[in-house]
C-alpha cells in the first residue's frame, strides 16, 4: 500500500511540532489539554505522575513512520530514559498492527476514563488504514493498571466511510467524577466526535455524538462552568478568510454546524483557571500572521483568553488578546515568531492562579533563524496579564544544548508535578533538533518558577532511536493541514 508519497510529507515543516506529552497543571481543571498534550498521569499505580512522549514518526520493525509512544515512569528522583517502556502497535495488548504511515501516536491524552484508580491513555493514529478506506484513522484506548500500559482497546469509528476520515489527529479526554461523566473527544479530517462514558475494557462507551462539521483543527476538554462536567472545546483549521479558526464549545450538544464563539480565531486551545475563581478557561493560540493586525490577529502571533463563568463562556464573549507587543511581555512581535503555537496552563508559583505558558518556536533570537523560545505569563485574580512575565530559551544558563537554526524550541508546553514535591515541572521541545529527531526538556519546579538548573534533555538516542534524521520526539502541537 502506498501511504505517503515521501519521507515526512504528511507533517509539513512549516506547521510540524514537538510535544512532550503534556504535562498539564496543578491548577485542578478537569481535561485540560493542548493540542495533544497528555495530562502527566500515573498509569502504574505506583503514586507518581507518568509522562508520555509522542514519536509519530518512529520505524518499527522496518515499517517507516509507524510510530510509537514513550512512557517515561515518575519518581522522587524525577524522570529518567532508563525508565521507560516503548509501545507501539506491535505491543501486545495493543489493538491493530504497526504498518507503514500510521503514525501511531500523533495525537495524545490521558485520563481514568473507567474510574479505577488507574490512569488510562488514549492514542490517535490518523493514517491507519481500515476495512472502510485508506487513512481512515483510529484512536486506541490504553488501559492503565499496576503494571502499567498493557491492554487496550479501540473506540468505534462512524459505519459510513465517508464520514469519517484521519480520525485521531487529535484527542482530548476527561475522567473526573464518576465513570458516567468520563469522556474522549477526537478529531477527524474535517469533523469532531465525543465519546460519553461510562468506559469499560469490554464495553462502551455509552454514547457517541457528531460534534464539529467543517475543516478541522484542534479539541480540548475543560470545565468551563463549574458543573461537574468537562465542556469540549473544538476549534476549526484555517477556513472562512480566517488566519486561525474558529473556536466552538460543546460542538457536539447541538446540530454539526454549532455557533462558534463571536470574536477571535486560533488553531490549538487548553483549558485552565487563568484568575482562580474555579472557572475552566479557554486559552487559544493564534500563531498565524495576520491579514489586518488588530482584526485576525497579531504580528508574531497572539493568545485569546476566554475567561469561564457560571455560563460556561456565551458565543458573543470578547477574550484578552496577549502578544509579545503586550506590557510585561519579553521580546517584541515580528513575523514567523509562531507565538501561541502552544499554549498550556499550570501554577507555577502556586497562588492559586493559572500561569499561561507559550511556544514561539520561530522565535529568532540574534542572527539565529527559528530558534524558539517559551514565554511564561502569571495569572492574576484581578487586574491586567502581563506582569512579571519571563521567558525561556536554549541559550538561557543551564538549559542543555544550544540555539540553532530551525531548533523550534517552544514547539510543544507543557507542565505539571512529577515528583510530587508540589513544584510544577515545565516541559518544552523542539522539533527541529537533531535534524528533525526531536528533543525534550524537563525544568524542574522552583519555589515560584521552573528553574533552569537541573534541567534535563532527552533525545532519541536515549530511547534506542536515531540519533538524527526525522522522528519527532514528542510529536506536534499544531494539528496537521
Amino acid at each position: 500500500m502506498t501511504k505517503k508519497d515521501g519521507r515526512g510529507s504528511r507533517y509539513g515543516v512549516a506547521v510540524a511540532t514537538v510535544v512532550l506529552a503534556g504535562l498539564i497543571g496543578s491548577v485542578q481543571v478537569p481535561g485540560a489539554h493542548a493540542a495533544g498534550d497528555t495530562v502527566p498521569a500515573d498509569f502504574n499505580g505506583d503514586g507518581f505522575r507518568d509522562v508520555v512522549l509522542r514519536v509519530p514518526a518512529a520505524d518499527v520493525a522496518g515499517r517507516e513512520d509507524a510510530g510509537a509512544v514513550i512512557v517515561l515512569y515518575g519518581s522522587a528522583s524525577g524522570l529518567s530514559a532508563k525508565s521507560r517502556v516503548l509501545i507501539t502497535q506491535n505491543s501486545p495488548g495493543v489493538p491493530g498492527t504497526a504498518e507503514r504511515g500510521d503514525h501511531f501516536g500523533a495525537s495524545t491524552a490521558s485520563a481514568d476514563l473507567d474510574r479505577d484508580g488507574f490512569a488510562d491513555l488514549v492514542v490517535g493514529a490518523p493514517y491507519e488504514d481500515l476495512a472502510q478506506g485508506e487513512n481512515k484513522g483510529m484512536v486506541t484506548i490504553l488501559w492503565g493498571s499496576r503494571s502499567g500500559l498493557v491492554s487496550g482497546r479501540a473506540l468505534p469509528t462512524p459505519d459510513s466511510p465517508e464520514d469519517f476520515d484521519r480520525i485521531g489527529r487529535d484527542v482530548a479526554a476527561a475522567g473526573k467524577g464518576s465513570a458516567s461523566t468520563s469522556l474522549v473527544t477526537v478529531g477527524g479530517w474535517n469533523y469532531t466526535q465525543t465519546f460519553r462514558g461510562p468506559f469499560t475494557r469490554s464495553a462502551g462507551p455509552a454514547s457517541a455524538g457528531m460534534g464539529l462539521g467543517e475543516w478541522f483543527g484542534s479539541v480540548a476538554t475543560g470545565d468551563l462552568d463549574r458543573d461537574g462536567r468537562a465542556d469540549t472545546v473544538a476549534v476549526s483549521g484555517r477556513a472562512g478568510g480566517h488566519t486561525g479558526g474558529r473556536i466552538h464549545v460543546n460542538a457536539e450538544k447541538t446540530p454539526q454546524w454549532s455557533v462558534p464563539l463571536t470574536h477571535g480565531d486560533a488553531l490549538v486551545a487548553t483549558v485552565g483557571d487563568i484568575n482562580g475563581d474555579g472557572y475552566g478557561d479557554i486559552v487559544a493560540g493564534d500563531p498565524d500572521e495576520p491579514e489586518q493586525r488588530g482584526v485576525d490577529g497579531e504580528t508574531g502571533g497572539r493568545i485569546l483568553i476566554w475567561y469561564g463563568s457560571p455560563d460556561g463562556v456565551p458565543t458573543d464573549a470578547r477574550p484578552v488578546v496577549m502578544s509579545q507587543d503586550s506590557t510585561g511581555v519579553p521580546g517584541s512581535g515580528e513575523k514567523g515568531d509562531k507565538f501561541g503555537a502552544s499554549v498550556v496552563v499550570a501554577d507555577f508559583d502556586r497562588d492559586g492562579t493559572g500561569d499561561v505558558v507559550v511556544g514561539a518556536p520561530g522565535e529568532k533570537l540574534g542572527t539565529v533563524a527559528d530558534a524558539g523560545t517559551v514565554t511564561v505569563i502569571p495569572g492574576r485574580r484581578t487586574g491586567a496579564l502581563g506582569s512579571g512575565a519571563y521567558s525561556y530559551s536554549q541559550d538561557t544558563t543551564g538549559v542543555p544544548g544550544g540555539s540553532e537554526s530551525r531548533d523550534h524550541f517552544g514547539t510543544t508546553v507543557s507542565a505539571g508535578d512529577v515528583n510530587r514535591d508540589g513544584r510544577p515541572e515545565l516541559a518544552v521541545t523542539a522539533h527541529g533538533e537533531n535534524g528533525y529527531a526531536g528533543a525534550a526538556w524537563i525544568l524542574p519546579g522552583g519555589a515560584t518558577r521552573p528553574t533552569a538548573t537541573g534541567s534535563k534533555m532527552f533525545t532519541t538516542s536515549q530511547f534506542g532511536l536515531p540519533s538524527s534524521g526525522w522522528q519527532l520526539l514528542g510529536g506536534d502541537s499544531l494539528p496537521l493541514l
